[in-house]
């Protein structure tokens, strides 16, 4: 690690425990949604345990080299007066952004919106992490995180932005691509024995662009990839639909807190729109019996976020129409993402 540069530094550098987390073969899964096969990539597992330690850490520490000139994370844990780091959150992005403030011997500020959990914002804390309640959306949370950084209260690090060439979007991206880095050493070298469909959750579209980005093209026909959001929650799909970034209307309330998002991100929608990323939503009676049937199946302990993508994955399965849509049928095998855990 001291010899990579931090502009080209990679989450493996950046972790306590930097093992793949495992692919799940969930044969119960599978008859479930009757397809051939479901494999489950196991988030859960990550250091904090989801998937944001991934881009978090990676922006937040680019971002700190970009803005000090700064080359190595041993010159900037020694280096006295270092600007703090500020991000909007619903809670693991946020504890991502505390944890590389913690390596580089900096503060953080973590903006979240009301209704997060009391113990997502206790973990930040007990990180280092300063909490800011707003008393609103996760999309106020973004206006005021972005405001703080304008008046030079700190160095912001988004995942979510209406520029679609942010340079730390796409970093946090770049940071989630650890995923893909690990599917390809983990599944078949036969093609005709990869996914054939990825059902991959998003809150403002950051996971799912990463996961299209850097699996479509190793994946067998038809090569669907597959947005699953709550209802009450359909950001990236209504960006899909018109072309840009626009807030979905109501009040974003869902089970799915991780997904509870008004504005897709304009940089993750690009990539979404290039790989022709198909939308379904689900409702919270779908989402809260995903998390069961995951865990009775085989796989891992997680929350309605993590459990998204199945839930999605069994909303098409069970209905005709939508498998024949989506191309669902009983040769399909299906690629899903475990988040977080518990």
């Amino acid at each position: 690690m001291k010899t990579t540069p931090l502009h080209l530094i990679q989450a493996s550098a950046l972790l306590d425990d930097d093992s793949p987390t495992a692919l799940l073969d969930l044969p119960g899964l599978a008859a479930a949604a009757r397809v051939r096969r479901v494999l489950v990539k196991a988030e859960n597992q990550r250091p904090l345990g989801n998937f944001k330690v991934l881009g978090g850490m990676v922006a937040a520490l680019r971002a700190l080299a970009r803005a000090t000139g700064i080359q190595t994370l041993e010159e900037l844990q020694v280096t006295a007066r270092l600007p703090g780091l500020i991000c909007a959150s619903d809670g693991n992005h946020g504890l991502a952004v505390t944890a590389a403030a913690k390596k580089a011997g900096t503060r953080a500020a973590i903006y979240l919106p009301a209704g997060v959990a009391a113990n997502r914002a206790e973990r930040i804390r007990q990180l280092g992490g300063e909490v800011i309640w707003v008393q609103s959306s996760y999309d106020d949370a973004v206006l005021q995180a972005a405001a703080a950084a304008s008046n030079g209260t700190g160095l912001l690090v988004p995942d979510t932005s209406e520029d679609i060439n942010d340079v730390a979007v796409n970093d946090v991206m770049d940071g989630y691509s650890l995923i893909c880095t690990e599917l390809q050493q983990q599944l078949p070298t036969d093609a005709a024995q990869r996914p054939s469909h990825l059902f991959i959750q998003a809150g403002v579209g950051g996971l799912a662009a990463a996961m299209a980005q850097g699996m479509r093209d190793s994946m067998c026909e038809p090569r669907r990839l597959i947005i699953v959001e709550p209802a009450s929650a359909a950001c990236v799909a209504l960006a899909l639909r018109v072309g840009h970034p626009v807030y979905a209307k109501g009040d974003l309330q869902t089970s799915a807190q991780m997904l509870s998002c008004g504005l897709a991100s304009a940089p993750a929608l690009a990539i979404l729109l290039q790989h022709q990323a198909s939308a379904i939503s689900v409702s919270e009676t779908q989402l809260q019996a995903a998390i069961n049937i995951m865990q009775n199946r085989g796989g891992p302990a997680s929350t309605a976020s993590g459990c998204a993508g199945l839930a999605g994955l069994l909303h098409v399965a069970a209905d005709t129409g939508l498998r024949a849509e989506h191309g669902l049928d009983e040769e399909s095998c299906v690629l899903l993402v475990v988040s977080e855990g518990v």
